[in-house]
């Protein structure tokens, strides 16, 4: 199938594109990868009367790591911001996620902050942001505003972004030190969307005991979903009771069944999973590079 007509804009500047969505108001949608949008709009499933191409902006592609975290701009590449190596330095898990999305080739033209505005309640970088407990900022007319992973999935495919306004960069934070983190997810082909998949962060004190814990699961729920397992480690501290962790994640998901699972199966994928990811994050903490080099 073909995409319905639509009209094409070019601007320069994040000014003009601001300007540009206000005026458009819901009949505007930014074409950034185009990934997820194009598909979209050639199975008629999206009919934008206009396309706002964003990709001549220069100063939206950029990664950029600061004392907060990394600050990815609206057009920088899912590949880049995998291969960047202060970026993984910073967040582990930036990269630890950006590997399970889809295949090279998508990830060489799909954004990452394209894949947190679209918001599929299956894919990897929303359960990465939300995590990390990043944020996304957002331009307007009416000025900025900087929206939380917490408040920015509202739904299944449905962000906090309002028509007129435009993503210029979300920031993933630094994880506190001494943490490790892991991205473990099952998908009945590889570069398929995820049957479920987790992201897990410990943080660990001198002796290597755990003091906190948390995952993010996708492909449960209607938008990520954040869970303090902290309850389920063991009093050595250094092992998670898999019975306790199955209770706080069950009370914490709702899987649904379709063509390629059935709800159950997600819930159990969901506690398999998830300790895997908590052993490997786990693993992963430790010293820190300054500590390292005392």
């Amino acid at each position: 199938m073909k995409p319905s007509p639509f009209s094409y804009h070019r601007p320069r500047t994040v000014e003009e594109a601001v300007e540009l969505l206000g005026a458009l108001g819901e009949e505007g949608k930014v074409l950034a990868g185009g990934q997820s949008l194009v598909p979209l709009m050639s199975m008629r499933l999206a009919a934008p009367a206009h396309l706002v191409d964003v990709n001549h902006i220069p100063e939206l592609d950029t990664v950029a790591v600061t004392a907060a975290g990394v600050r990815v701009g609206a057009t920088a590449r899912h590949a880049r911001v995998e291969k960047d190596a202060a970026a993984y330095d910073a967040a582990p898990l930036l990269r630890q996620g950006l590997v399970n999305v889809a295949h090279p080739t998508i990830r060489n033209r799909g954004t990452t902050v394209g894949s947190l505005v679209h918001a599929d309640p299956s894919a990897e970088m929303p359960a990465v942001l939300a995590l990390l407990g990043g944020s996304v900022e957002l331009r307007s007319t009416a000025g900025s505003r900087e929206v939380a992973a917490a408040d920015f999935f509202v739904g299944p495919m449905e962000s906090a972004l309002r028509p007129g306004e435009l993503a210029v960069a979300a920031t993933f934070h630094r994880p506190p030190p001494r943490s490790g983190s892991a991205f473990v997810e099952l998908a009945r082909r590889h570069g398929d969307y995820a049957l479920c998949g987790v992201a897990a962060l410990v943080t660990t004190d001198h002796d290597g005991a755990v003091t906190t814990a948390r995952v993010a699961l996708i492909s449960v729920g209607p938008v990520p979903v954040v869970v303090d397992v902290g309850a389920a480690v063991h009093g050595t501290g250094t092992a998670f009771d898999t019975e306790r962790l199955a209770g706080l994640l069950d009370a914490a998901i709702d899987p649904e069944a379709d063509i390629h699972a059935t709800a159950e199966y997600r819930r159990h994928l969901a506690h398999v999973l998830a300790a895997r990811a908590l052993t490997e994050a786990h693993e992963h903490a430790g010293p820190t590079r300054d500590e390292r080099a005392s």
